[in-house]
Order: C-alpha cells, then structure tokens, then sequence
C-alpha cells in the first residue's frame, strides 16, 4: 500500500494500480464527494490507469448520478464492488447501469484485486 487517506466518510487505501475504499455507515455517498476520486487520480496516478475497487463492508447508500462524474475520470480503467449482502450486490447492479467503463460485482477482494491487476495490465 502506498498510503491511507481517512476522510470524514470513508478510508481509501492507495495502491500501485488501484484504489480501495470502505465507506462508513449510513453515509449517503452524493456526487459533491467524487471531487476527493478526481483527486486522488490526479495525485497518485497522474494519467496512469487505476481501478476503484469499492470494498463495502458497511450499509450505505449511493446516489447513482455520482457515477455520472466518475465516468469522466479519463484514467480511471473501471471499477468493482466488493460485498457480500444480497441489497449491496442488487444496489451495485442497478449502479453499474450509470458507468460508461468497466464494472464488476465481487464477494471476494482478493478476485476484486485481481481483476484490477488484469484490467490495468490490458489498458
């Protein structure tokens, strides 16, 4: 891991080729919140490819807009979900519909992790 950034919402641990976040509980995820995403593209990967690995370990909510927005992060090479519950992976379901790049549901992070490893490799 490269680093840890802990924000009021969420951690989000940087790695070489991707990102993975873990949101707290009952946090409403909006679009104003995808400005920390832009940034960390721009900070640690600097137009190299990475993969958004979503690791929900907690409840929460997601307002699929934000995805809107995420679909514009040029370097951004696709993104999984990561959860177990039966409503996380319907949620994910119906999110996947508003990003225009590769997304993937996941029970598993190390599959996740790898997936990412091979989506970057191939950009």
């Amino acid at each position: 891991m490269l680093k840890s950034l802990k924000y009021s919402f969420c951690t989000i641990n940087v790695y070489s080729n991707y990102v993975i976040s873990r949101i707290n509980e009952g946090f409403h995820l909006t679009p104003d919140k995808n400005r920390i995403l832009e940034d960390i593209a721009n900070d640690y990967f600097n137009d190299k490819p990475f993969v958004y690995i979503s690791h929900r370990v907690h409840s929460y909510s997601v307002d699929p807009s934000i995805y809107l927005q995420t679909s514009k992060v040029e370097n951004l090479a696709g993104m999984s979900v990561v959860a177990e519950a039966p409503l996380s992976k319907r949620n994910a379901e119906v999110e996947k519909l508003f990003l225009n790049k590769p997304f993937e549901i996941f029970t598993d992070i190390d599959d996740a992790i790898t997936w990412a490893k091979t989506l970057v490799a191939n950009e």
